[in-house]
């Protein structure tokens, strides 16, 4: 339990994908004008990001890295399959939303199928495989695990840069810092203070 517990935390705030691996940036930056929008996106995201975690994980155990099944040597798919499988749960996200939350995916617009393509929801499956969770003690819970804590902390940055966003439109920015300057400014400051947890593991 202990050991799950380390993996959440430095998974969620340690090494947080978008403020300390630059992983998902282009929702990141995207969707997070508005706190709602960026809640939704971050909830849809933590959504795919673990199932995605676990059926890659099934997928990758018992058929491409099982040396029973052509040697193991089926390792070389692992990408193609995981954006596959990735892919179709993006769908099922999208067709939930349009009959669900009409608002919130006219809001998502673009960004929502692109988490098809957003590298944090692929690079935590690869991540996942490399590190051999699949191998330890507590088998597939432990990526599981470190899939779902990596997506909170992807919706702990949208969210709170969100927030930061909102306030900082009735502030006085120089004109040259105002858009896309200022955003950036503020994401490495969240990344500098998301730094002060590397000393927590």
């Amino acid at each position: 339990m202990q050991e799950l517990l380390l993996i959440a935390v430095g998974s969620a705030f340690v090494n947080n994908v978008v403020l300390s691996q630059f992983l998902g940036i282009c929702p990141f930056l995207g969707v997070s004008k508005n706190v709602k929008t960026a809640a939704g996106m971050g909830g849809a995201v933590v959504f795919v990001i673990t199932i995605a975690s676990f059926v890659t994980g099934l997928i990758y155990k018992y058929i491409l890295g099982n040396p029973n099944i052509m040697g193991g040597e089926l390792e070389y798919l692992n990408t193609i399959v995981f954006i596959l499988v990735i892919a179709a749960l993006v769908q099922f996200v999208e067709m939930f939303l349009k009959k669900a939350m009409p608002p919130l995916y006219n809001a998502l617009g673009v960004y929502l199928p692109l988490i098809t393509t957003n590298c944090a929801v692929l690079g935590v499956a690869l991540t996942n495989v490399q590190e051999g969770y699949y191998e330890e003690s507590l088998g597939l819970l432990t990526g599981v695990v470190n899939g779902f804590a990596t997506a909170v902390g992807f919706l702990v940055a949208i969210v709170l840069m969100a927030g930061i966003r909102e306030k900082i439109e009735y502030n006085d920015v120089p004109e040259s810092f105002k858009g896309t300057p200022i955003v950036l400014v503020t994401a490495g400051l969240m990344a500098i203070a998301f730094f002060g947890f590397s000393g927590l593991i």
